[in-house]
């Protein structure tokens, strides 16, 4: 007997037809915006996370060298992968490229609440807008998609923020700050205590005071944003605290204005992040971290070899949305669902096929014997599969020309014409014949 992987799992036909719903609706979403599905491999070369994120990645990698003798690693993330998409096909491509995709990726870190080792997430990214319409459709997207699961604005909140104004007031300080080593420590503060927070702080190079003085203006009202720009004399925070502005006025004509708090402490804690950033929180904080998050990376693309191309996106983490959605009670009952069930009794094997066949050719869920299972087996899988209707096509029936029709949630049943089933109805019930 084998055990599974830690950090792996496994999905029964139960548990997969509730995520099949989650997930046909969050790519219905995308598609009613006009972002195309795209598919992406498995495996990519281990170097291009390395150029991305540094060697210390490789510890977090399923990594290994192929029979061809490549390094190479599973897919821990999305968006090198369509960042070299975009390069390879770069000229060809209408402007703005708007694509989503569902998959598995895979990272081995320590798993958690929410977090595995294999994990499915859905990817919606913008190329080739800089505008802040992009940043707010972005947002849109998002709260579409959880609106569309039936969480409303008292579940959610997009805390939404702006890397410049980060770098720029860490830049405003008379002192050798390690910028990406400090909004890294922002990206802590909710993860650690205040103690180690400012701990963090100090080593990337402020002072005590100058630490506790920016922690402060991280917390300015969404209304004194423009203080920041005048305490720094930072035009990157001026630019900044303007895009900032411009991108929420555009959700606000988009729709998504409402979920969205100005959080100036949401740093995202990826490097690449260039611009404005959110994270998605429950508002209840019952689900304790991140629902998922994403931002603008105005400079991955040229990283990779291409041309300046800005970027925007998101990703909801599969794991941690459905955390979310159970928490607000719209997580999908996790149960079969079988609009029909054909049972057969005697040598009924050609008429009962022609039922089947044609209540499928109406798209309809159908299910008949296979396995050569007596009248009482029968109706016993039937019931197991939570067949709605079933339909008894027995020789006895079959001579009197008739076949009978059983609700299953009632238990009534009633005869009809076998040619009459399903006859010229696209969804035949007991009720149409009783």
């Amino acid at each position: 007997m084998y055990d599974r992987i830690k950090g792996f799992r496994d999905f029964y036909p139960e548990e997969m037809q509730a995520r099949r719903w989650v997930t046909d609706r969050l790519e219905s979403v995308a598609g009613r915006y006009g972002f195309r599905e795209i598919g992406t491999p498995a495996l990519e070369q281990t170097q291009m996370y390395v150029d991305k994120s540094g060697e210390e990645i490789v510890e977090e990698l399923y990594s290994f060298e192929d029979k061809g003798g490549r390094d190479v690693a599973l897919t821990p993330e999305l968006t090198p992968t369509v960042a070299r998409m975009v390069v390879a096909k770069q000229q060809e491509l209408s402007k703005p490229i708007k694509w989503y995709s569902t998959r598995p990726f895979w990272r081995y870190e320590q798993v958690q609440q929410g977090r595995f080792r294999e994990f499915y997430q859905t990817n919606v990214d913008v190329f080739g807008s800089s505008e802040p319409d992009a940043d707010a459709e972005v947002l849109a997207v998002a709260a579409d998609m959880l609106t569309e699961l039936g969480l409303t604005g008292d579940d959610f909140d997009f805390r939404v923020s702006h890397r410049d104004i980060l770098s720029g007031l860490l830049d405003s300080f008379d002192a050798d700050v390690d910028v990406r080593e400090a909004v890294r420590a922002v990206d802590k503060r909710a993860k650690v205590d205040r103690e180690e927070y400012f701990e963090l702080l100090t080593a990337a190079g402020l002072s005590v005071d100058q630490a506790e003085e920016f922690d402060e203006m991280l917390q300015v009202d969404t209304d004194e944003l423009d203080t920041l720009a005048e305490w720094s004399g930072s035009e990157q925070v001026g630019d900044a605290v303007e895009n900032l502005e411009a991108v929420l006025s555009a959700a606000e004509d988009f729709g998504a204005r409402e979920y969205c708090t100005v959080s100036l402490t949401t740093a995202r804690g990826l490097d690449y992040y260039t611009g404005v950033v959110f994270e998605c929180f429950d508002s209840t904080g019952e689900v304790s971290r991140s629902v998922f998050g994403g931002g603008r990376y105005d400079d991955l693309i040229e990283g990779f070899g291409g041309q300046p191309t800005p970027a925007v996106g998101f990703a909801p983490g599969h794991a941690t949305l459905g955390l979310l959605c159970q928490r607000a009670g719209v997580w999908p009952e996790e149960a079969l669902s079988t609009d029909y069930y054909v049972l057969q009794v005697g040598d009924t094997r050609s008429v009962a096929a022609r039922i089947v066949g044609d209540l499928r050719s109406r798209g309809h869920v159908v299910e008949t014997d296979v396995a050569d299972r007596s009248f009482g087996a029968q109706m016993g899988y039937a019931d197991s599969i939570n067949a709605e209707t079933v339909i008894i096509v027995g020789e006895q029936d079959l001579e009197n020309d008739e076949v009978t029709v059983k609700d299953m949630e009632s238990g009534d049943q009633t005869t009809a014409p076998v040619d009459d089933v399903p006859g010229d109805r696209e969804r035949p019930t007991f009720d149409d014949f009783a």
